[in-house]
């Protein structure tokens, strides 16, 4: 009976690692919170108001109605010695100044793409780069239609060829999964690029 208890105290807790879902206003990142997230996601989304008009752009996506204003939050455990917190930005412009404090802490993050308005996202994009937080870039397809494989999307995005690019709907758990997987992997190449060596299966 000891002897359990002593295994149960000395098995290591799993890591923890803050992830971003980034992009644009109105490409999926509540959503994508919602599908993956083990937890009830948290939530701040507020109906768009008349204080919006010539300032959020709804152009093609004219039917939204509500919009993050601070962040969505929810978990996903990846096995038994990792688990990804995740933390959806707000997308509209006005609101990115939480941008670089929501940073804080990020290993890494998903940059949602609407390939319908690529431009969107261009802005998470370059947040990203500059401050050299690995990211890989998920297509979401609206209404389940992907109108462009991943290296045209690539080329459009002017991305390198170490960033991935995944085809994506954040309406479905295992799609929205594949992109932390890819992360995760991209994390781990990073590090290796960096002269820390990943080791299989966990962050260094």
């Amino acid at each position: 009976m000891a002897g359990s208890d002593t295994a149960a105290r000395t098995v290591p807790a799993p890591d923890t690692v803050k992830i971003l879902i980034a992009g644009g206003f109105g490409v999926g990142k509540t959503t994508m919170v919602g599908s993956v997230s083990e937890i009830a996601p948290l939530r701040t989304e507020e109906p768009l108001t008349a204080a919006g008009l010539g300032v959020d752009d709804l152009d093609g996506i004219e039917e939204k109605k509500a919009t993050t204003v601070a962040l969505d939050f929810g978990r996903i455990t990846m096995g038994d010695d990792l688990v990804l917190y995740l933390f959806g930005t707000p997308g509209q412009q006005r609101f990115w100044f939480m941008w670089n404090d929501l940073a804080l802490g990020a290993l890494g993050a998903v940059v949602l793409i609407d390939v319908r308005r690529p431009q969107a996202s261009f802005a998470a994009i370059d947040f990203f780069e500059r401050r050299r937080i690995p990211f890989v870039v998920g297509a979401n397809g609206f209404h389940g239609v992907h109108p462009y494989p991943p290296e045209e999307i690539r080329e459009a995005l002017t991305l390198p060829e170490h960033i991935p690019v995944l085809l994506c709907d954040a309406r479905e758990r295992a799609s929205c999964r594949d992109v932390l997987i890819a992360l995760v992997d991209q994390l781990i190449a990073s590090a290796g690029r960096d002269g820390a060596p990943g080791r299989p299966g966990r962050l260094p």
